[in-house]
C-alpha cells in the first residue's frame, strides 16, 4: 500500500477544507465536505488530472460550507453515493438546517435524495485502507470523523481545530456533547495521530492534548 495522497481545497469565504483522498493515481478516491466555489471545479480538475475513480462522497456534516460542491461533483465526475450520518440528513434539502439559510436570503439545498448513513463503529476501505467511524457529533448533531488507524489518520471535520473546537451556538449545537466526543472518542487516540480538519491547519492529538485551551479547561 502507498502513502494516502491529501488534496485540499478552500472556499475564499469559510476556508473550509475540501478534501480528496486516494491512494494511488488511478485508483478510487473519497471526496470528503466538497464546499463553496471553487472547490469543486478544482476537485474535478485533480480527479481528472489523476484518473482517479471517486467511490463516494463522505461529509463530516452538513452545514453550507461543506456541502455546497455536492451536485456539481457529481454532475461532473458521475453520480456517486453520498454518506452522511442520519441525524443530519434533513440539511441536505433545508436550507434553515444547513445554515446557508442564515447566510443568504433563499440559501440553498442539494440534489442528493439517497444519503446512505454514517453509524459510529461502522468501518469503509478505500483501496487497502480502513476507516472507522466515530461520533464526534456536538457542533452539529451528527458530526462524524473518519480515522485509519494503520495510517495514523483521523478527519475530524469541525469538531477539533488547531487550538480551538467547533463552534456550539447553533440551535442543533451542544457544548457538553462535543466536548464528551472529543475526549472519549479523539484524545483517546495515539499522540502522533494526525488531525485533519474541516477548517485550518493539519495538527496532531498530541499537540492538542497539551496546549488547546478547550481540552486543558473546558468550555
Amino acid at each position: 500500500m502507498g502513502s494516502l495522497q491529501i488534496h485540499t481545497t478552500n472556499d475564499p469565504a469559510y476556508m473550509e477544507n475540501g478534501l480528496t483522498i486516494h491512494v494511488t493515481d488511478g485508483g478510487p478516491c473519497w471526496i470528503i465536505d466538497p464546499g463553496l466555489p471553487p472547490q469543486a471545479e478544482q476537485i474535478v480538475s485533480y480527479a481528472r488530472e489523476h484518473s482517479l475513480a471517486p467511490a463516494a462522497i463522505l461529509l463530516t456534516h452538513a452545514h453550507a460550507d461543506h456541502i455546497a460542491g455536492i451536485d456539481e461533483v457529481r454532475e461532473q465526475l458521475g453520480m456517486m453515493p453520498v454518506y452522511l450520518a442520519k441525524e443530519e440528513w434533513a440539511a441536505l434539502t433545508d436550507p434553515m438546517e444547513n445554515l446557508s439559510g442564515m447566510m443568504q436570503s433563499n440559501g440553498f439545498v442539494t440534489n442528493v435524495t439517497d444519503p446512505l448513513d454514517l453509524r459510529p463503529g461502522d468501518t469503509l476501505e478505500l483501496d487497502g485502507t480502513s476507516w472507522s467511524v466515530r461520533d464526534t457529533s456536538g457542533h452539529s448533531p451528527g458530526g462524524r470523523t473518519l480515522y485509519c488507524e494503520k495510517l495514523g489518520i483521523a478527519i475530524v471535520g469541525d469538531a477539533l481545530f488547531a487550538g480551538s473546537i467547533g463552534r456550539v451556538d447553533f440551535h442543533h449545537s451542544s457544548g457538553s456533547q462535543l466536548m464528551r466526543n472529543i475526549h472519549e472518542q479523539l484524545m483517546t487516540l495515539p499522540d502522533e495521530t494526525r488531525v485533519l480538519s474541516g477548517h485550518g491547519p493539519e495538527t496532531t492529538i498530541g499537540h492538542e492534548r497539551t496546549t488547546n485551551p478547550f481540552i486543558l479547561h473546558g468550555l
